[in-house]
């Protein structure tokens, strides 16, 4: 095929075919090219982007929307694992104590969570938090929700709380099923006063209780932590963990992409996109270093959050350019992490309370209302690629193929257009940002089965899948009326922008030039007929 192809909801031309032997352009007019082989194979692709998801805290998944919502991220995205907050606290109704300081235990809620989240074929990464008020040393919480982040009055009685729950569980749902399991001991502990208002070595006190009553219920279920923000503590865990012959089969902690500052419980503080290359990567890849170099090299490392920004009020999070970030930032840690757990699935999330419009720069890949965003599209383009990944040498990309003869190209630009100190992402990324053009790539895909295919092609960027721009069209509505969401759904839906028919003859080659813009991203799948 030699014609250029049009599109009224496309920038005119974004795409000029060519055949192998005719081209528009000169190779010096390619900024980027990018070849791949059928035939060529690099082994087996790494799902590390979708072995887990977070979300903010276990109560609001009681919530219809919460659930209906991860039922469609599952069906399109696959995540494997959730992991959010809460579990333990307060308004899970989990623990009391009679006039006589006996416990009472009480499962109802995590049950009809935990039964939930299972009936979909997803799997709980259980954060063993936040202490219930009956059992708390203190009165400290955080969160508009409150919950309590001191150490126990009574470590026994903690110890006991936790072994009646494995218990539980193991009952409940069978010892396979839970030997599937991760179970990570609390949430961020070197954020004092914020998320623990105990020291270091409380805190290896509150882990040693905690893993031991698990692994005394069935040795085989997978215990970690420490759970920290900005990848602390991973050498001084496992050193404690060695000397004092502790059990830990994993290392989980955080890390985000901005420049500054750990936690921003209410959404005010200002934040800065790192223009650092190995701004969240770095982290992950020095992790898995100090693992490798420490007395248990072997130890599964899970980064249980990360994302561009760890404030609930960063407008990057509904920007078109989070959906290059998010591919650039997977693509750069490799094999470094077991899994990468985006911080988090849905804007259904209150730890600064309800909020009140319905784009805020919360952390979700979809909105309150379940419009996706273009972050939300970076994992369900992932979750398009075949099993076997393909050899290349570009970067910014993947290929992969399915034994039936699909393949697939996901390849996409990421330019950090903020323009650094001088500007907070919370003024930048609210504006109107139109994309530049990078320039022409180049794809050559060859060893493709002689045939017919139909050629999908995705795309993410500037006003394509970019729902915060359509936001901006309708002059930023506080609320949005039915017919309002309808429409932001509609434009965003991620179906292709180009679904067409290719004859590919016995030499097997497919050759496309692209015009690329800054934040592009772009999938095509090519499907045996």
């Amino acid at each position: 095929m030699k014609q250029c192809l049009f599109f009224i909801s496309i920038i005119s031309c974004l795409f000029i075919q060519t055949t192998k032997s005719q081209t528009s352009f000169s190779t010096n007019d390619y900024y980027r090219t990018i070849k791949i082989d059928y035939n060529n194979i690099a082994g087996d692709l790494n799902t590390m982007f979708n072995e887990c998801i977070g979300a903010g805290r276990a109560n609001e998944g009681l919530r219809a929307d919460w659930q209906q919502q991860l039922t469609m991220v599952k069906n399109e995205c696959d995540f494997k694992y959730i992991r959010m907050h809460g579990l333990l606290s307060d308004d899970m109704g989990v623990y009391s104590e009679d006039e006589k300081g006996n416990p009472n235990y009480n499962y109802q809620y995590i049950d009809a969570l935990y039964d939930f989240i299972l009936s979909i074929n997803m799997k709980p990464f259980v954060e063993l938090g936040f202490m219930p008020s009956a059992l708390a040393s203190g009165p400290e919480t955080i969160f508009w929700w409150k919950g309590n982040v001191t150490p126990p009055k009574d470590y026994k009685k903690w110890a006991d709380l936790i072994s009646n729950l494995t218990t539980h569980f193991t009952e409940r749902y069978g010892a396979e099923e839970v030997k599937s399991w991760y179970f990570e001991v609390w949430n961020e502990p070197n954020l004092t006063p914020g998320f623990w208002t105990g020291t270091q070595e409380e805190y290896f006190k509150l882990y040693e209780y905690t893993t031991k009553a698990i692994k005394n219920v069935n040795s085989a279920y997978k215990v970690g932590g420490p759970a920290t923000a900005g990848a602390a503590w991973v050498p001084e865990t496992i050193e404690f963990c060695e000397n004092s012959n502790v059990p830990i089969d994993f290392i989980s902690t955080h890390t985000y992409g901005v420049k500054h500052g750990y936690l921003d419980e209410f959404g005010t503080s200002g934040t800065i996109l790192n223009k650092d290359e190995a701004s969240v990567s770095g982290d992950v890849i020095n992790s898995r270093k100090q693992i490798s170099n420490s007395a248990k090299p072997n130890l599964e490392l899970h980064y249980t959050e990360w994302s561009s920004s760890y404030t609930p009020a960063d407008p990057i999070h509904d920007s078109y350019h989070s959906a290059a970030y998010i591919l650039q930032k997977l693509k750069q840690v490799g094999d470094a992490a077991n899994s990468m757990s985006y911080w988090v699935f849905t804007d259904i999330f209150e730890e600064a309370g309800p909020r009140f419009t319905p784009f805020h720069g919360g952390f979700g890949l979809l909105n309150t209302q379940g419009i996706k965003k273009p972050a939300y599209f970076s994992y369900y383009l992932m979750n398009k690629l075949g099993k076997t990944e393909l050899k290349k040498t570009d970067t910014s990309s993947w290929a992969s193929k399915k034994s039936n003869g699909d393949i697939q190209l996901l390849f996409w630009d990421f330019t950090n257009t903020h323009p650094g100190d001088s500007e907070l992402n919370q003024t930048y990324y609210l504006k109107d940002l139109p994309a530049q053009s990078k320039g022409i790539v180049k794809l050559e895909v060859t060893g493709l089965k002689k045939g017919k295919y139909t050629l999908e092609i995705y795309k993410v960027g500037y006003k394509v899948n970019d729902v915060y721009s359509d936001y901006l069209a309708m002059d930023k509505p506080n609320q949005l009326t039915k017919q309002q969401v309808n429409k932001l759904k509609q434009q965003n839906n991620g179906t292709p922008i180009i679904s067409e028919t290719l004859k590919i003859d016995s030499k097997g080659i497919y050759v496309k030039d692209i015009n690329m813009n800054e934040n592009d991203v772009f999938l095509f799948n090519f499907i045996k007929q």
